[in-house]
């Protein structure tokens, strides 16, 4: 007599036990009741009936993802390969759930697609140099397709972008050459100064031949001081005046 009351208790009990749900303050509970939307519920304690209810738990915390190496051909024919990371979370369970199948691998294949896509309609230079830009790029058009699946793109950041070892040979001359060229620049821009300083100093030794000869006994002094075996004899600068003269025509024999 006692196990016929027994069995019926037990049975509530366990049917009371998998109606009970407690779903913490990050989930929450997507419910259909015989097939159809319903609500979503949570966070906290609710009760699911059986065979009549069905509930999906999503997440709603930020979900990093790893987007695979891909194989990309820039706009300049070079051939690379790009990985990435992306951080998105779902903002609206009904849509992550009712308007796509398993919404974590159809970000996983969007963002694939569009890194490919926008990586191909830039040249090698711009992967390297403008990482920021092609991130905002890549992230808009992520967000604006996974949108209608209740899904926000926080970031999206390329991680690598690998080379073959011909490639890095040439980017490397090509950097050396470029330096070589600056360094020509350089030089040239400073002889062109030393030009137009050299043009400023002679006008003022031609107006004032006592500086010119002071610069002369300057020169000779530098030589001195100099451990060379060179043997300078100081001529008077009057003495070349008398040589000029000379050399005109019609000037003294």
């Amino acid at each position: 007599m006692m196990i016929s009351y027994l069995v019926p208790v037990v049975l509530v009990l366990m049917l009371m036990a998998a109606s009970i749900r407690i779903l913490p303050e990050y989930k929450r509970g997507v419910v259909f009741f015989l097939g159809r939307f319903q609500a979503v519920k949570g966070p906290g304690l609710f009760i699911i009936i059986p065979g009549i209810q069905k509930m999906e738990v999503v997440d709603l915390r930020v979900i990093t993802m790893d987007v695979p190496e891909q194989d990309v051909i820039s706009q300049d024919n070079v051939t690379v390969k790009v990985n990435a990371v992306l951080y998105f979370r779902v903002v609206d369970p009904e849509k992550a759930i009712i308007q796509v199948e398993h919404f974590v691998t159809a970000t996983s294949q969007l963002a694939q697609t569009t890194l490919r896509s926008v990586l191909g309609k830039h040249d090698l230079d711009e992967m390297l140099s403008e990482r920021d830009k092609l991130n905002d790029d890549i992230q808009e058009i992520i967000d604006a397709s996974a949108e209608g699946w209740g899904i926000k793109v926080a970031n999206v950041e390329i991680k690598h972008v690998d080379l073959d070892e011909s490639m890095i040979r040439a980017i490397a001359r090509q950097a050396e050459a470029e330096r070589e060229r600056r360094a020509k620049v350089i030089h040239a821009e400073g002889e062109l100064q030393a030009s137009k300083k050299l043009v400023e100093a002679a006008h003022v030794m031609s107006a004032n031949p006592a500086a010119l000869q002071l610069r002369y006994l300057q020169t000779m002094n530098d030589m001195s001081n100099k451990n060379a075996s060179t043997i300078v004899f100081p001529m008077p600068m009057d003495l070349m005046e008398a040589f000029r003269q000379m050399a005109k025509p019609g000037g003294s024999d």
